[in-house]
């Protein structure tokens, strides 16, 4: 639909994630509201209070965003079925007494579930934003069979109810295709990072200081205990050498135990920080770490750390899945290793002696130029904001 047609039709965004608030999902929704400004559509975002962690500054996409409290867990997160319902359960009665040619429904599929609700009483058509499958989620933590079977029923039915699907991933389209999505609704439109934040031109905290990086959620099917398990092995080696930690997760807690066991005073937490900030630690980095653990049904995710370390020009150390290590061998964006503590030493290892010898200083341009050409998150957001607004113009049956 073109940027006319658009003008003057009303999207609603249901999410309980949204900028500022310093998450992935929350930077993808902001870059679909973005793309959707930018071709006239009146966006209306309906979200919640940002926690007290998130940087205080004014919504930064000029659209109409409503926020209302929401019940969140010790670390400030939106995480768990109490604190899901408690923005679900009002949700309803603000998507029916609001006017919207469209809705966008964010993950978890019980959000997409009330939205579905409200747009087959209001007779419109809605879109699932797909950047994660819950239950192969679900699965992965180990959750009883019943569990598993409800949250398969729920995204199935958030999915086939959907005018179109958005997909972050080849992997993911293929994973929602197995749960019943009909593959002519997806929108295969990929994922990506801010590159004008994520950039060479961030500039180190501690320019003299040497550090791997770890940013983000530290999660059961991450298990970063890796990265400090490996650290231990070499820490002796490299004594003004330390790991770095920043964000927070349900494992955070165990993270802290082991490293003060294994290498007390080594490895600093220093918990959530906007991403100008995270960008200039990364930027700074001998490497950015990512783990995926294999085998536990998360093998198909492409972390967003790899483009944000990508996007500085900072080498990526990821240990674990194959399509998150293949990732990064392929765009030659650092080192992949096997998801053990030796297999992720020996990478510290090679990496600390590419630091020394300029040769990884050398590559960042390159890197942050792919970041560029593949990635953009600018680029993601249009893409989307395409497919959203091909739902209005009656594309919904339309292959991707």
């Amino acid at each position: 639909m073109s940027a006319r047609a658009a003008k003057g039709r009303a999207v609603v965004i249901a999410s309980r994630l949204f900028v500022p608030e310093v998450s992935a999902g929350a930077f993808r929704l902001g870059a679909l509201a973005r793309g959707l400004r930018g071709r006239g559509a009146a966006v209306t975002v309906v979200t919640t209070t940002p926690p007290a962690h998130a940087p205080r500054v004014p919504d930064p996409i000029d659209v109409d965003v409503r926020r209302l409290p929401v019940l969140r867990d010790r670390g400030g997160n939106v995480r768990g079925y109490v604190q899901y319902a408690s923005f679900d359960a009002p949700l309803l009665f603000r998507m029916l007494f609001r006017r919207w040619d469209a809705a966008v429904a964010e993950s978890p599929p019980t959000t997409a579930l009330v939205v579905r609700a409200a747009a087959a009483l209001r007779r419109r058509r809605y879109v699932y934003y797909a950047a994660d499958v819950w239950t192969d989620g679900v699965i992965a933590m180990g959750a009883a069979k019943p569990v598993v079977s409800l949250m398969r029923a729920m995204e199935r039915a958030a999915l086939r109810g959907a005018a179109r699907i958005l997909s972050v991933s080849a992997e993911v389209t293929e994973r929602l295709v197995a749960l019943g999505a009909d593959p002519r609704r997806i929108a295969t439109i990929g994922n990506g990072i801010d590159t004008e934040v994520f950039s060479p031109d961030a500039v180190p905290p501690e320019p003299d200081e040497r550090y791997f990086v770890y940013t983000g959620t530290m999660s059961e099917w991450q298990r970063p205990d890796v990265f400090v398990r490996a650290f231990g092995l070499i820490a002796d080696e490299f004594p003004d050498l330390r790991l770095r930690f920043f964000g927070q997760g349900a494992v955070e807690g165990e993270l802290r135990t082991l490293a003060e066991r294994l290498v007390p005073g080594r490895v600093v937490f220093g918990g959530v920080v906007d991403p100008s900030r995270s960008a200039a630690w990364i930027r700074g980095a001998v490497a950015a770490l990512v783990s995926i653990a294999p085998g536990i049904g998360y093998d198909f995710a492409r972390p967003t750390k790899t483009y944000a370390a990508a996007a500085c020009g900072t080498p990526v150390l990821f240990a674990g899945a194959e399509v998150g290590g293949a990732l990064v061998r392929d765009a030659g964006l650092g080192e992949a290793t096997a998801f053990d503590p030796e297999a992720v030493a020996a990478a510290m290892r090679r990496l600390l002696a590419e630091a020394v010898s300029g040769e990884s200083e050398r590559l960042r341009s390159s890197r942050a130029g792919w970041a560029r050409e593949h990635v953009s998150l600018t680029a993601v957001g249009d893409r989307a904001a395409t497919a959203v607004l091909d739902v209005l113009s009656g594309g919904d049956e339309a292959a991707s």
